[in-house]
């Protein structure tokens, strides 16, 4: 009943349990410390152990032990005051009522405001105002210690009250301030506390809090399924737990975070329940209390498998062809090098090369062409080892290469060259195609950039000597490759000075073979030398095919060609300039040519003849008949150079929009004494006539040539019987000398 009556009583912020129990324990400690206090007292007072100090003794342990036995709050804090009256009356009464032993009762007051509860401090008050009334009229000279006080015992036993009342009453206010105090700063926590669970719950990335020793503190719900877990976790359960393993040989499951705290780290795991792969950047953040010491980590998952795989696609992409799946040149190179660091030792290197592949596009289509490169690319994995390095490079260039030395890699070559030159089929007809194969050994990893350039040397030597076969790359093919290195400098150089100085224009004529008038010219270019020397070009045209130098050095050529030939416009009635097919194949060529001519009004375009071999015209990779005829809207003349020498005969006629044709020197040399090739000309010469073309012959350099070649109705001849190749100057003395011989 008792016990209901207290709890009936307000407290003022009611404190957590552990907090009221250690304040409880303490104050509990202190009342039974009293009775040491009370001993001690005695015995070094003159007092002595008297009937007070026996009362009060006996009083204050029952309390005591009341305090520390009874249930709840309030009957235990309750003892605790009545032990503590007890001991502040039994302490005044040792005294004798001193004054300033009372001030017990306020220390007291303090003491009984741990509790922050009305209970033991109105028992308090109750009890202090009756020792006071009582004790103060029975035994007034140990309560008291002034004669008013005995003739008033109840008026100061008020007074006591209404002083330990007011104190008690600042100790209320106080405690009503720090509740208040406390529930705002409740309030604010709990509101943090909703916006951090907000947060951190229904936040869609996985979060999660875990403990030093791995245990999963909380876990939002994106977290758990994420992981595929239970809503509830069963106690202790961390991150060993997880239903997922990691890939590599590195720490265990976030393992490093205990030790690391903060740090950003991205790995691939396994899921234990299907095996997939998932890749995982996890965000960590360590929180320490005071001491330093890590309390949790707090971390944030992002599931970056999807942006992983793209990146390994777009790599896979990098580094491999897209039409064959072989490596790309790039990651040939990578692969070259990690190969050659991993297995110390040569290896060898073969330059593949499928021979007139052009004709295949052309006749057959790309998606044709596209189809005998993938088969090719089937064929050269199947016929290569393993471990073997294949690559294409671009158009029908692929690279292969393999850990040995020569034997190794003669081996697959000449294998490889039976391979493709057994039929394919495409799209209902079989195919038959042959490789140039090139080989090349790199001693070291130093040398394998090399070996791929000598590679593709010797593949170069193979195909020049017809194709369908595999070379190995000598010294002999290195002095070419220096050359070339050598000629392209000394073009770079050339191209980067005075052009006119560096790089002139010689002319050859070319003259009637009726009169022998000088009709035409054809502009030869040659290099000047820092020394002064004159190279041919035969020592630096290869070389500007084969880096694209021969564009910029055709369009100066070009200009300086029209130059002379405005120069000589009263004198020549035309120059022929040769075009390589990558010049044709330049998409500016023709705006170029167009705005030549547009500089020099003056001048009728049909005096300007290019030149273009059958060679070209197989080798080009444009619509060629449809940039002629472009070409020849400008009024510019088309001369078919080398007639007779490529793959297509006289078809080249029919085909191509020319207005000359230049029968190659093969024809031209012992015609006197050759009756089949007199033949050949004679039709040569009636089917161009017929057509509407003039005919040029070259290489003319005997005088018995020269009388044939009148004889079956050439019009027109060059060689070096009427004049070599001359500079400017020279030739047009020539020219003048030509005019006045032959001018009535």
């Amino acid at each position: 009943m008792t016990s209901r009556r207290l709890g009936r009583i307000p407290d003022a912020g009611r404190l957590r349990d552990e907090d009221w129990q250690r304040r409880h324990r303490l104050l509990t400690t202190l009342l039974a410390a009293t009775v040491i206090a009370l001993t001690a007292f005695g015995v070094w007072t003159d007092e002595g152990l008297t009937g007070a100090w026996l009362v009060t003794v006996l009083i204050v342990l029952p309390c005591a032990v009341a305090a520390a036995r009874l249930p709840g709050r309030r009957l235990p804090s309750v003892a605790v005051a009545l032990g503590f009256t007890a001991f502040c009356g039994g302490f005044v009464a040792m005294c004798h009522g001193l004054t300033e032993a009372h001030f017990s009762f306020f220390i007291v007051v303090a003491a009984l405001a741990l509790y922050r509860d009305w209970a033991p401090f109105g028992m308090f008050l109750v009890a202090t105002t009756l020792h006071h009334g009582v004790f103060g009229s029975i035994a007034n000279h140990r309560t008291f210690d002034h004669h008013d006080a005995e003739l008033h015992p109840l008026l100061w036993a008020l007074l006591h009250g209404v002083a330990v009342l007011l104190t008690a009453a600042f100790q209320v206010v106080g405690w009503h301030l720090t509740a208040a105090e406390e529930r705002r700063a409740q309030a604010n926590l709990d509101e943090s506390q909703a916006q951090l669970s907000i947060s951190f719950d229904q936040t869609p990335v996985p979060m999660a809090m875990i403990a030093p020793d791995g245990r999963l503190l909380r876990t939002n719900a994106a977290y758990r399924s994420w992981l595929r877990l239970p809503e509830t976790l069963p106690p202790g359960f961390g991150i060993a737990h997880l239903p997922i393993a990691q890939v590599d040989d590195g720490p265990p499951l976030f393992g490093h975070l205990v030790t690391q705290g903060s740090a950003t780290d991205t790995r691939a795991y396994r899921r234990r329940d299907d095996g997939s792969i998932l890749w995982v950047e996890v965000h960590s953040t360590a929180l320490h209390d005071k001491s330093g010491r890590l309390r949790l980590i707090f971390v944030h998952c992002m599931d970056v498998t999807r942006n992983r795989r793209h990146e390994e696609e777009l790599r896979h992409q990098v580094r491999h062809d897209s039409l064959t799946g072989l490596l790309s040149r790039e990651g040939f190179d990578q692969d070259l090098a990690a190969m050659m660091t991993a297995r110390p030792g040569p290896a060898s290197v073969l330059y593949l090369d499928v021979d007139r592949f052009k004709s295949i596009n052309d006749g057959s289509g790309h998606s044709a062409g596209d189809l005998v490169l993938r088969s090719l690319a089937a064929r050269l994995t199947a016929v290569a080892p393993p471990g073997a390095l294949l690559a294409r490079f671009g158009g029908d260039e692929f690279v292969v290469a393999l850990p040995g030395g020569l034997e190794a890699g003669a081996a697959l070559g000449h294998a490889v060259v039976r391979e493709f030159a057994e039929p394919l089929p495409v799209g209902g007809n079989v195919l038959a195609l042959s490789a140039s194969v090139g080989l090349a050994v790199a001693a070291d990893l130093h040398a394998a950039e090399d070996a791929v350039l000598s590679a593709d040397t010797a593949m170069y030597a193979a195909k020049t000597s017809g194709g369908n076969r595999m070379k190995v790359f000598n010294d002999r093919m290195r002095v070419a490759v220096q050359d070339r290195i050598a000629a392209e400098k000394l073009l770079r150089e050339a191209l980067d000075g005075d052009r006119r100085q560096t790089l002139p224009v010689w002319f050859q004529p070319i003259v009637s073979a009726r009169t022998g008038e000088i009709l035409g010219a054809e502009t030869l270019v040659r290099m000047r030398t820092g020394d002064g020397r004159i190279l041919g070009p035969g020592l630096f045209v290869p070389a500007a095919e084969e880096t694209g130098l021969i564009v910029p050095l055709g369009e100066h050529v070009l200009i300086e060609a029209l130059r002379h030939l405005v120069a000589w416009r009263d004198e020549l009635r035309y120059i022929s300039v040769n075009v390589s097919p990558r010049q044709l194949a330049e998409p500016d060529f023709v705006p170029l040519l167009a705005g030549l001519l547009a500089a020099a009004p003056e001048l009728e375009p049909g005096r300007l003849v290019l030149e273009i071999t059958e060679t070209a015209l197989l080798a080009s990779t444009v619509d060629i008949t449809e940039r002629l005829e472009t070409i020849k809207s400008l009024g510019v003349r088309i001369a078919l150079d080398d007639f007779g020498t490529g793959y297509s005969s006289l078809t080249w006629l029919q085909s191509v929009p020319a207005d000359i044709v230049k029968l190659d020197r093969s024809f031209v040399a012992g015609l006197a004494t050759d009756a089949k090739k007199s033949s050949i000309i004679r039709a040569v010469l009636w089917l161009a006539q017929s057509m509407g073309m003039s005919a040029v012959a070259e290489g003319v350099e005997e005088a018995s040539d020269v009388q044939a070649l009148r004889e079956v109705g050439c019009p027109l001849l060059q060689g070096y019987f009427f004049g070599k190749p001359m500079p400017p100057e020279q030739f047009a003395a020539g020219l003048q000398r030509s005019r006045m011989a032959t001018t009535p």
